[in-house]
């Protein structure tokens, strides 16, 4: 067969997979349009998990530096990385990002290990990277020729990633998929002479047209491109069914709109034989959504909400304040803050999912092992108030704001820290746990003022709070109930309150 005929072949093969995605998308129950992805329901174990790890993993590793958009930023004049890249790796003509991929060896990579340190942290679902926006996949692609199977490690991680999850009874398995950005990711080599022109590359750098034209409607993608997403992302569902699939915001471009319903009910229609219902990720960029509120569950980049949210949502933000990506300059989250922000957006009927960002031979940084153990410690002790929890009759009360990060990825760089003020409330059944932020100090007392004879008129049968033993003395009033503190905090962090009637 010659390299025509090749071609051709291929080409009958995916429209008939395409053709078969369409009838089972719409043989039912669910169909690929929003009157019937709307009756879809959020699954009880996502919105018992509360805390998931992201994991940021591929060859923009090697690089290590300015994070996980390096291939992006190397190839733009206007930007420090190109004159970095030339300066230590050599011209983006001889040297681009396809010559990082042979150096991404993951030669100490061990899936057990990393679950076991998933574990500790007490997070109950992972979302490793599938694909971003770069091209290379972390998986066995068929599709494509630049995976981690025929490249690079020579090992199918996801794969690797989902054995080792199926050991852990506890902890669900999603993946990410970034591939729509592909569109127009390196879309700078086509201005400066560069390897992403080499036609031998297209099949990595995609088709790199300009993003604000793209973003603009000038040149959206194409139909070709948009089978190809859809060809790539069944096949992750076929493969490793994961139980939920995280993307990120360039599917609610209006073109894409069609191949994402039609995706949603395939995945939706699976997952109905499988033991877990399924659930999909979305983000809102500008005013675009790809779904309907209650057809997915919202995602917020290091943002949070004001008040209760009505759905199931959740908040995707790292360890690193400065990358998601392994680098070599990170500037890390702190213990303390981390768990506060777990607390206060499972209050708000959220979920967290944290990523971390492992080095080129896969190992994890020690520094965000020691965050997550640090997590996973307090969750041992207090996890009773996040797990399984759902909002109370108000998130919470205090002082602090914390900004409404729906509509930008800035909300977590504008928050203060929590303090003494400031309590969370969950619930499980007819126990109500608040959360206090920050341990008050000298202070004997506090007063829960959300806990008014109007909106709690039950009659509190007790209270203690979670690593102390005893019961704690409490008077209900009209302002509020007043609670004596232990003399001294149990936990390292946020202590919890346990009401009971």
């Amino acid at each position: 067969m010659n390299a025509s005929e090749s071609n051709t072949a291929q080409s009958t093969s995916h429209a008939e997979k395409l053709k078969q995605i369409e009838e089972f998308a719409n043989q039912g129950p669910f169909k690929a349009d929003w009157q019937s992805l709307t009756q879809y329901k959020i699954p009880d174990w996502y919105q018992d998990a509360k805390f998931g790890i992201f994991i940021h993993w591929g060859a923009y590793s090697v690089p290590a530096h300015n994070g996980e958009w390096y291939p992006r930023h190397m190839y733009q004049k206007d930007r420090a990385e190109m004159k970095y890249h030339q300066e230590k790796w050599g011209s983006i003509e001889e040297f681009g990002y396809k010559d990082f991929i042979p150096m991404f060896k993951a030669e100490k990579f061990n899936a057990d290990e990393w679950l076991n340190i998933i574990e500790d942290s007490g997070a109950r679902y992972i979302v490793p990277v599938a694909e971003h926006h770069d091209g290379f996949s972390m998986y066995d692609n068929s599709y494509s020729r630049w995976d981690s199977v025929e490249m690079g490690p020579k090992r199918d991680v996801i794969a690797e990633l989902k054995a080792a999850t199926a050991k852990k009874p506890d902890i669900h398995f999603g993946l990410s998929s970034h591939r729509a950005e592909n569109w127009w990711f390196f879309d700078g080599g086509r201005e400066v002479p560069s390897d992403v022109q080499d036609e031998a590359f297209r099949d990595l750098y995609g088709p790199a047209v300009n993003r604000k034209s793209s973003e603009n409607g000038l040149t959206p993608p194409s139909k070709a491109f948009m089978d190809d997403w859809l060809l790539r992302t069944v096949e992750i569902v076929d493969k490793y069914e994961p139980e939920l699939i995280w993307f990120d915001w360039w599917i609610a471009s209006k073109p894409f709109h069609d191949h994402v319903k039609q995706f949603a009910s395939y995945y939706y229609n699976k997952g109905l034989n499988w033991e877990n219902m399924p659930a999909l990720n979305y983000k809102e960029h500008e005013h675009m959504r790809s779904f309907l509120p209650g057809s997915a569950v919202l995602d917020i980049e290091r943002g949070g909400m004001t008040d209760i949210h009505p759905y199931f949502w959740q908040t995707d933000t790292s360890v690193s304040k400065s990358s998601w990506g392994y680098v070599t300059n990170h500037r890390y989250r702190d213990a303390n803050s981390l768990v506060d922000d777990l607390i206060d957006i499972v209050s708000k009927n959220g979920s967290l999912l944290l990523n971390i960002g492992p080095k080129p031979d896969g190992t994890i940084p020690q520094k965000e092992v020691e965050l997550l153990a640090e997590i996973g410690s307090w969750l041992k002790l207090n996890g009773e108030a996040i797990y399984n929890t759902r909002p109370w009759e108000a998130y919470g009360e205090g002082e602090t704001y914390v900004p409404d990060g729906k509509h930008s990825n800035d909300a977590e760089k504008n928050r203060k820290d929590f303090n003494s003020s400031d309590i969370r409330f969950t619930r499980n059944g007819d126990t109500v746990y608040a959360t206090i932020l920050a341990w008050p100090g000298n202070n004997k007392e506090i007063t829960i003022r959300s806990f008014t004879d109007k909106r709690y008129p039950h009659k509190i049968a007790k209270i203690s709070m979670i690593g102390h033993e005893g019961e704690l003395n409490f008077k209900q009033t009209k302002n509020g109930l007043k609670v004596t503190l232990p003399s001294q905090s149990p936990s390292k962090y946020a202590q919890v309150l346990k009401i009971e009637r």
